[in-house]
């Protein structure tokens, strides 16, 4: 019996010693991800709005938890390969050159390189290096089409563009709720996958 006692305490212990690392983890992630959003103080909580929006979506679609946080797990650290993009390129006001936008597009690959060794990041990581993949093919880093690309980078795509163009810039104005939506129903089925845009249109009913 002693024994028995034993072994499940060695089990609680081992629980309680994985679950703190795990917080550790994502503790050190949500710490880089808030470094990304200084950088910018025009997009300072981008990646936490994108998380929630991922939530609401991830909901609606009534996709198992572990699921939906992955997903949000992937959405907030979406970013974070901007680390690695240089400051004039990043904080540019004005138009980028195709050089320049050279660089923007290297960013979810950078983000998939810093967290895809992470125990227990790989899924997300996977999320994170294509969430800028289009329906048609047309997107980026591997022009994946369709249901190829993963059903939490699509949902990611929706949520960081609803933000992107709710934002106020210095070049421009954020357009309202109503006008997003709009935007982001013209584009499905060339730069949206149709399942998460309804999933958060009718969210956001």
């Amino acid at each position: 019996m002693s024994a028995v006692i034993d072994r499940i305490d060695s089990s609680f212990r081992v629980a309680e010693l994985e679950d703190r690392a795990a917080q550790q983890t994502l503790a050190m992630a949500t710490s880089l991800i808030s470094l990304v959003d200084l950088r910018d103080k025009y997009t300072g909580g981008h990646s936490s709005r994108v998380a929630g929006y991922c939530r609401q979506i991830a909901l609606q679609m009534d996709l198992a938890h572990e699921q939906t946080e992955e997903i949000v797990l992937a959405a907030a650290l979406h970013d974070i390969g901007k680390i690695g993009v240089p400051d004039s390129v990043l904080l540019k006001q004005g138009s980028l050159s195709e050089e320049e936008f050279e660089w923007i597009r290297k960013h979810p690959e950078f983000g998939w390189m810093a967290v895809r060794n992470v125990d227990g990041f790989q899924n997300a990581s996977l999320m994170v290096l294509h969430h800028h993949e289009r329906w048609d093919g047309n997107g980026y880093p591997g022009n994946l089409r369709g249901s190829e690309i993963p059903l939490g980078s699509s949902i990611i795509a929706v949520a960081d563009s609803f933000d992107a163009l709710t934002t106020n810039r210095p070049y421009r104005m954020g357009r309202t709720a109503e006008e997003a939506i709009r935007e982001i129903c013209r584009c499905v089925g060339t730069q949206f996958n149709p399942d998460p845009v309804r999933a958060f249109c009718d969210s956001m009913r």
